[in-house]
């Protein structure tokens, strides 16, 4: 869909009990700088919002009061997930990024469960038989789409049906299996430093550019230390994800 073409199809949309909806779009915008703020270069900020108004007209036609949450809440997962689909869609991440990212979490827990500690840098980049300094822009490399995977909600699961309060998601069903319960723990265990990062990106929402400034490290060295916790992470719940 071009861009005038959507602009005529919100022109045309009438007004309901949810009022205009142009009053919605900097709800759009807001969840698109904010998404921006976590992906490469190569993803566009129009492109992101120009889905997620899609992903607010969908909201429109199919929002159900009933259902139990409010239509601000409704509308951000739909049109987060329109502009998460959309980003899929582009294929932007090669699959050797994600085999590399595999290598990675294996080499960790390799070393790790032959150690019995974190495994250091040095220990892992030995272990996959490359120099740290590969081993640091492998962690770069692969940043970006495990930005996207791990943060991402499957919104079809938290689609309208399953925001009935009866309904369980397969998310709720993971946290009651114990999930949930490893995963706070495999973050305590990791080392300070990944720890803090994970909480400043995860808990306050910050970008790695702005990290980095609460840091007073470069954007690319928590780029990698992101990265590498998460790849810790995986290592750690690989018989849960």
């Amino acid at each position: 869909m071009n861009g005038a073409s959507l602009y005529n199809q919100v022109q045309s949309t009438q007004d309901g009990p949810l009022g205009d909806i142009e009053q919605y779009l900097p709800l759009v915008k807001k969840i698109a700088y904010h998404l921006k703020g976590r992906l490469p270069s190569s993803v566009f900020v129009e492109d992101l919002i120009q889905s997620g108004v899609i992903g607010l007209m969908e909201a429109l036609q199919k929002y159900n009061v009933t259902q139990g949450a409010s239509f601000e809440t409704y509308a951000g997962i739909r049109i987060r997930g329109a502009m998460l689909d959309e980003i899929r869609k582009g294929d932007w991440t090669p699959r050797s990024v994600h085999r590399k990212s595999r290598e990675v979490s294996g080499a960790m827990a390799s070393v790790e469960a032959r150690l019995g500690r974190e495994a250091h840098d040095g220990e892992v980049a030995e272990e996959l038989g490359v120099t740290l300094y590969e081993y640091h822009q492998i962690l770069i490399d692969t940043c970006s789409a495990q930005l996207l995977s791990i943060d991402e909600p499957d919104h079809e699961d938290l689609s309208e049906d399953q925001l009935d309060s009866h309904t369980k998601s397969p998310l709720a069903d993971l946290a009651d299996s114990g999930f949930k319960e490893g995963l706070t723990q495999a973050i305590e265990q990791l080392p300070e430093k990944e720890r803090l990062v994970m909480a400043l990106y995860y808990d306050e929402e910050l970008n790695l550019k702005e990290i980095g400034q609460v840091l007073d490290v470069s954007e690319s060295r928590v780029s990698q230390i992101h990265s590498q916790a998460i790849k810790r992470l995986r290592s750690r719940l690989s018989d849960w994800i």
